[in-house]
């Protein structure tokens, strides 16, 4: 009996590859063994057969990957006069990365499992990561012969997969280095063709990798506040969005562009309460936030109230003195204070200083581009000078 239990213990001990493993191993083409693998992964006898078998598949896409590979590194040195130029098939090479990504990520899930003893010993993990992250770089250029080529769907997968592949916790022990001068760029436009293709979850997940490259945080935050408004459709989702806009001041109190998303969401709710209280929170916080100061400035102009728009406008024109458009409504509320004085000594000096603040207007936007100071600033030199005065004529023919 007891030679009967030991013969049975050393057979499965010394069991070989179960038969569906087989099927896959003997298999050389990719896509043939990816099904295979999908149809039989129950039928393999346990994690480690599956671990082998999406090691199988990585194995057949780095063929793929190192046949291309190696004819660009032919060219290059056809280029110098070393041999003839070749095609390579840019596609089945960007393809061929992205399935050994796949692959090599599905391997390691098996791979980390414990043995039949409680144990984990990884056997594909260290290889297969550096050797799928060593040519990662390919979906870079490629992505962005796809862009030049309208190829957005194209675009979107070989740039997502580089940043997908980079936040994976299995490439973590991988040089990141070389990357971080350009993965900030690539996340923000892989963030912008998620949501052209209306994947937002994947949208805000690429534009949250921008957002930690201090070049691309502001248009990331921009883009990433502008796709969240379009999907706005319903009261309870403009109440939804506030809520993600607080979740983004908590994290950043500063960041003047969700101060301004916060201020504008409720001015289109025409929740002015919530509005002021926003804002006289903040400002209680940050007394020198241009973009509070500003703002709350302006809920006074919108409300019609130019003693109390001039106080906040004024303030936010000393933070921040290079504002064309802070400056024009500064003009605009000093003027109608001026028009509004019930001493001719208290409306010149208001309109002294609509004019000081239109002549600054003027200074930093000539050309009118962003703020329209024209008509305003020539009332201002007419309620101060009169029509006929050359001050007056010379405003007059600046709004021209």
């Amino acid at each position: 009996m007891m030679m009967a239990m030991m013969l049975v213990a050393s057979a499965t001990a010394f069991a070989g590859d179960s038969d569906a493993l087989k099927s896959v191993l003997k298999s050389k083409n990719y896509a043939e063994a990816a099904q295979m693998v999908k149809q039989s992964l129950g039928q393999l006898a346990d994690n480690a057969e599956k671990a082998k078998a999406y090691n199988h598949l990585v194995d057949l896409a780095m063929a793929k990957v190192q046949n291309e590979t190696g004819i660009i590194a032919e060219n290059q040195l056809a280029a110098m006069g070393q041999g003839k130029v070749k095609e390579y098939d840019a596609l089945g090479l960007a393809d061929g990365i992205c399935d050994a990504i796949d692959a090599a990520v599905e391997c390691d899930k098996f791979d980390q499992q414990p043995d039949a003893k409680g144990k984990v010993k990884p056997k594909f993990a260290e290889k297969n990561a550096q050797r799928v992250w060593a040519v990662r770089q390919h979906l870079v250029n490629i992505g962005q012969e796809q862009a030049a080529q309208n190829n957005d769907a194209g675009v979107l997968k070989y740039w997502g997969a580089f940043i997908d592949s980079a936040e994976n916790p299995f490439f973590a022990a991988c040089d990141h280095n070389p990357e971080k001068e350009y993965v900030g760029q690539v996340a923000f436009f892989a963030g912008r063709y998620a949501y052209q293709a209306g994947e937002m979850d994947r949208a805000n997940r690429y534009f949250e990798v921008a957002k930690r490259d201090p070049q691309q945080k502001a248009d990331a935050v921009n883009f990433q506040l502008y796709a969240m408004r379009q999907q706005l459709k319903t009261h309870a989702d403009s109440v939804a969005y506030v809520n993600q806009l607080k979740q983004m001041y908590e994290q950043e109190p500063e960041n003047d562009v969700v101060i301004d998303g916060i201020n504008s969401m409720y001015e289109g709710m025409k929740d002015k309460e919530a509005q002021a209280a926003f804002l006289d929170a903040h400002l209680a916080k940050y007394p020198n936030s241009f973009t509070a100061l500003a703002n709350k400035g302006l809920m006074a102009v919108n409300a019609n109230n130019a003693e109390e728009g001039a106080k906040w406008l004024r303030k936010a024109s000393e933070a921040k003195p290079d504002n064309a458009v802070v400056w024009t409504y500064l003009g605009a509320c000093l003027s109608v204070l001026a028009a509004n004085a019930t001493d001719n000594a208290t409306g010149t000096k208001y309109y002294d200083e609509a004019i000081a603040a239109f002549d600054k207007a003027k200074e930093l936007d000539p050309e009118r581009q962003l703020a329209n100071w024209g008509y305003n600033r020539y009332q201002a030199y007419y309620g101060r000078y009169g029509a006929d005065d050359p001050k007056t004529k010379a405003a007059e023919a600046d709004m021209k």
